[in-house]
């Protein structure tokens, strides 16, 4: 039951048993054991983890099912010619995870590292997944990391080809959810396959390199390579050998019990340590000669490449730094063409990109910034180097400003790593759902608004710190594992001036010692915030005291804790290495950080706030990714997710005189979430392979997300995107455009194209209704597909590219037989007793919605989740029956679409009711029917502008002819 797939078990049982005959009865035993089995039984850990990976692999040559699903583990069953009664007792052990696996879009690539290789060379990976067994991980999460590697890696070039290939990806995770983990599993499974030199590009402080340094020494590399030839029991042979000084030396590192040379494997040597970063190869050219078996061969060739020794440095984004390597790296001539080298640059959209202004290039040749041009040196030095960069922002110029072709845009493939179980991310923080300005669930857990009218609430910040720190010390005392409490901290920025963040540590400094913690004034108001949030919001599996009286013994405990050192808060500019370089901020050293840590923009990506639970942000930035990377709160918070809180401004001053506005920071940083979220499901829907090909390669990218974001552009006015995406088509798929004109003219001319449709509606209210899901009352009617696209050709769009892929769909469909026959358009009618009813070119009443603009003139969410739920359920998209009302609607090529007058400020109406037609935005969303799908095209269609350029992403205008 190899990774090949599996096979016959009761044969293959059989062939090694010492029974003179198969028998049923085997299988039979296996059901009873497994019904039977302790929650840590060998065999059902074993069968575990078999029927996972199987479940997760990824296109393997055994199956065409797709990953995590119930057709996979049938199949499986299938083959392995289990029984009913065993395929039910696996299934209640062992159930299919369904949770989304890896995004990958790419382009085309030579297949060379199959499982079957990957099997047989693997000694790094093999222990590097031990290591994460012991750490805790489950069998999804390990299966999930092997198979987000295997696809980095076999989409890099093969080592040993003859002919030198330097692929370019990026690997897109989300803030603070274990990248790191992913780049040591693809730098594991990388030497393990031949590559002989890793340059991981670790973060621009010493701190963070050094942290990088020690994790990839700690889980990869291992005792034995870190000491080399000296003996551990010889406290002379120890002297200079890193970490003597480490608590967790040797206890954690990973161990493979002698040299992997001496066990058939091939050592790593290290050329960096903890506390060095790269300074000079120590012994010279030596460094970097390998031993070759057949002189007369290329390193790179098999005879070689198996058995040399592989290097790995861990080198700080740093110009100084990257100009002594890429000087070292001139001495050696043309050797550099053999070696096979993985460059991993974490945090990529940090220091990496060019962002030097195009028009000011002269002569048209490319000015580069610092590290960019040292990393572009060492590409064309090494030229069978892998670049990959790791980022958790996917809009990052690496991604979206690809004018550079020569340059780090990934143009053989980019992969979006799913959201990992328990963390807590975007959806946690904000209700994307919500469409109206109601406190959604997300956001009464956990953000506190900063308004006008609640003052500052620093205080309260203050108090929920000392709070939620009592309440991690009871937890910790009722059982909770005490590991995630070991750090505990709160981030406050609200101002990008370094010497304002020094008055503000002043500020709460003073505010800490008149809080009066210890008496009766400070208790009273850490009583009232317990009963009025914490006790509310608390999760119900985790210990939580049933009164404040209960909690009151642990706030001292917390208190003492967080004033160690004799000051509770940190300043962290991060200008220089000495901020980082305070003793009490090590969270592998320090045995509790327990510290309000004032700062924010400055703390540098990839740099990890331990513990954080209170976050106060009232920063106001322009910039979405700076906006972006400060979303700390994000990340893993076992034993006290509950306990997280945000306080941020809401109505915050931004600019000053004429130009002064006021921003709300919370829906500004949701909108960014928006965009986020809506990049990730556009990969996911284009990633899966039509006829064995891709329908959307990296190239394709920037245009087909350019439709959504207007700011997505290349990077000079003469410059265009050489693909042009013409079709989006999406059947059973929701489709909500947001771009609508903002001028009263421009909305009154597609009211006015919307009055047909409003004609056909009828009077009296329809209840509609889906499963458990909530009824509504709405006007409904029926209109053909040729009157619909009618309306649609004609109307008009603040960003036109948004909808134009859609329309053009629309009108194919038509353009076919049996496809679309008729739409089913919903008003939905309002009960609120604040609602708004207007008449509207002499038609209606309808109900008017309340709707915001979240970013320039786009729309957030325009349509509400109960009144898609009959939409779709009409459409065919959903196969959950809906009430008689909706029932009767159904029709096998039916659309459905939900339409919306939608106003963005109170409604001017006139004495009869009727509302000008200037001020409404006629705002829908549709679904098409499955029946609209046609067969064996892909859903996306791109015009390539210059077609003799196919693989060239962006172009000049000047090159093009009409």
């Amino acid at each position: 039951m190899s990774r090949r797939g599996p096979k016959h078990f009761a044969k293959l049982a059989f062939v090694l048993a010492d029974a003179d005959e198969p028998a049923d009865a085997d299988l039979v035993g296996l059901r009873d054991r497994l019904l039977a089995a302790a929650p840590g039984d060998e065999l059902l850990a074993l069968w575990r983890r078999k029927l996972t990976a199987w479940d997760f692999e990824q296109s393997p040559a055994w199956s065409a099912t797709a990953p995590r699903t119930v057709e996979r583990r049938t199949e499986v069953y299938d083959k392995l010619a289990f029984g009913g009664d065993l395929r039910k007792a696996f299934d209640t052990a062992v159930p299919v995870h369904e949770e989304p696996g890896p995004v990958t879009i790419s382009r085309e690539f030579q297949a060379w590292y199959t499982r079957e290789q990957a099997a047989n060379r693997s000694f790094y990976w093999a222990s590097y997944e031990r290591l994460l067994r012991r750490k805790g991980w489950n069998d999804a999460a390990v299966s999930g990391l092997d198979e987000a590697a295997h696809a980095v890696v076999e989409r890099l070039a093969d080592p040993t080809r003859d002919d030198p290939y330097g692929a370019r990806g990026l690997v897109v995770g989300y803030v603070q959810s274990g990248k790191t983990a992913n780049f040591t599993g693809v730098i594991a499974k990388a030497v393990d396959a031949g590559y002989r030199l890793v340059i991981v590009l670790g973060g621009t402080l010493n701190l963070l390199r050094g942290q990088t340094q020690r994790r990839l020494d700690m889980e990869l590399i291992g005792q034995e390579n870190i000491l080399g030839a000296a003996d551990p029991n010889d406290p002379d042979a120890l002297v200079g050998i890193d970490y003597q000084d480490d608590e967790d030396w040797p206890a954690k590192f990973v161990s493979f019990g002698a040299r992997p040379s001496v066990l058939g494997a091939f050592d790593i040597e290290r050329l960096t340590s903890r506390d060095r970063d790269y300074m000079a190869l120590e012994r010279g050219i030596s460094a970097l000669q390998f031993d070759k078996a057949d002189p007369t061969r290329p390193l790179n060739d098999p005879a070689n490449l198996h058995t040399a020794r592989a290097r790995v440095m861990v080198v700080k984004k740093n110009k100084s730094v990257l100009e002594k390597l890429v000087t070292d790296l001139k001495k050696f001539g043309p050797i550099l063409g053999e070696i096979p080298a993985l460059i991993i640059d974490d945090e990529s959209d940090q220091a990496s990109v060019n962002t030097t202004d195009p028009k000011k290039w002269e002569d048209g040749k490319v000015t580069r910034t610092a590290i960019n041009g040292q990393i572009s040196k060492l590409l064309k030095l090494l030229p069978r180097a892998q670049y990959v960069g790791y980022t958790a922002t996917p809009f990052a110029n690496v991604f979206i400003d690809p004018g550079d072709e020569e340059d780090l845009f990934p143009r053989d493939f980019l992969i979006s790593l799913p959201r990992p179980t328990d963390y807590m991310g975007v959806q946690d923080f904000h209700d994307l759902d919500a469409v109206d300005d109601d406190e959604g669930e997300a956001e009464k857990r956990h953000v506190r608004g900063i308004h006008d009218s609640t003052g500052d609430r620093l205080q309260e910040a203050l108090d929920a710190f000392v709070l939620t720190g009592a309440l991690k010390l009871y937890r910790e005392e009722h059982g909770v594992p005490s590991g995630p409490f070991r750090h505990h901290t709160m981030l406050v920025h609200e101002s990008v001036r370094m010497a304002e963040h020094t008055a503000l540590a002043l500020r709460i400094n003073t505010m800490w010692h008149n809080a009066a913690y210890t008496g009766p004034e400070g208790h009273t108001r850490l009583a009232s915030l317990f009963e009025r949030d914490f006790r509310t919001h608390a999760d119900g599996s985790l210990p939580m005291p049933t009164t404040y009286a209960d909690l009151k013994p642990y706030v001292s405990g917390a208190r003492r804790l967080i004033n160690q050192g004799g000051s509770p808060v940190m300043v962290i500019n991060g200008e220089s290495e000495r901020d980082y370089a305070q003793p009490d901020l090590d969270f592998d050293r320090t045995p509790n950080v327990w510290k309000i840590l004032v700062g924010g923009t400055k703390l540098s990506r990839g740099f990890t706030v331990e513990g954080l639970t209170i976050t106060y942000y009232r920063r106001t930035t322009q910039q979405a990714d700076t906006l972006m990377q400060m979303g700390r709160w994000f990340g893993f918070r076992p034993g006290y997710r509950d306990l997280v809180r945000l306080y941020i401004g809401r109505e915050e001053s931004l600019g000053r005189g004429r130009n002064a506005k006021t921003v709300d920071l919370y829906e500004a940083f949701e909108a960014i979430c928006r965009d986020e979220e809506l990049f990730r499901a556009e990969l996911a829907r284009y990633a899966p392979l039509v006829d064995g090909r891709p329908q959307v390669t990296p190239a394709q990218i920037p245009p087909l997300v350019a439709q959504h974001l207007p700011w997505v552009k290349p990077s000079a006015r003469n410059k265009m995107f050489n693909a042009e995406l013409v079709e989006v088509r999406s059947p059973g798929t929701w489709v909500e455009p947001t771009a609508y004109p903002e001028t009263s003219d421009a909305l009154a001319h597609n009211t006015d194209c919307w009055e047909p449709v409003l004609a056909a509606l009828g009077q009296g209210p329809v209840r509609l209704s889906v499963g458990e899901g909530p009824a509504y009352e709405a006007r409904v009617g029926t209109v053909s597909h040729e009157t619909l696209t009618r309306v649609l050709c004609d109307l008009r769009w603040s960003i036109p590219s948004q909808f134009s892929p859609h329309l053009e769909f629309l009108l194919e469909a038509g353009r076919l037989p049996a496809t679309i026959d008729d739409w089913l358009v919903i008003t939905p009618l309002q009960t609120s007793t604040k609602r708004v009813e207007a008449r509207l070119m002499g038609h209606g009443p309808f109900a008017l919605a309340r709707r915001t603009r979240r970013r320039g003139s786009l729309f957030g969410a325009l349509s509400e989740p109960k009144h898609r739920a009959a939409a779709l359920r009409i459409a065919g998209a959903v196969e959950t029956a809906g009430n008689v009302s909706v029932e009767q609607l159904v029709r096998p090529r039916r659309g459905a679409l939900l339409l919306y007058p939608v106003v963005e400020s109170e409604p001017r109406l006139a004495s009869d009711g009727t509302v000008e037609p200037g001020d409404v935005v006629m705002a829908f969303s549709f679904v098409a029917p499955e029946s609209s799908a046609g067969t064996g095209r892909p859903l996306v269609r791109f015009r390539t502008i210059d077609s003799g350029r196919q693989d060239a992403v962006v172009i000049d205008r000047d090159d093009v002819h009409p």
